[in-house]
């Protein structure tokens, strides 16, 4: 049964877009964080081409219709093991502090 509950569309898809899509920008989410490192409590004005280059990124793959679909299917199948199993599969998380 592929049938999504509001929270499902709304939280648990959304999550796992947000976590892969910064796995797929990390380029982008390193030089943002290096910068911000670097220049402490000017980082709004001095990192703004970095911010931009990964908003650019991560929206990106956010307003993809195909992203979102890959993203709903291995939430399904995460749901199905876990239906099946009764263990809920941890997803790996960066080690970044992003």
């Amino acid at each position: 049964n592929s049938k999504l509950r509001h929270v499902e569309k709304d939280v648990l898809i959304p999550q796992i877009m947000r976590d892969r899509a910064k796995e797929l920008c990390s380029d982008k989410v390193q030089a943002f964080t290096k910068c911000c490192q670097e220049t402490g409590l000017l980082m709004v004005v001095k990192c703004r081409q970095e911010n931009t280059a990964l908003k650019d990124c991560l929206v990106g793959y956010y307003s993809d219709p195909s992203f979102y679909e890959e993203c709903k299917a291995e939430y399904l199948k995460q749901r199905e093991e876990y239906r099946a199993t009764g263990i809920k599969k941890k997803r790996q998380k960066l080690t970044s502090n992003v």
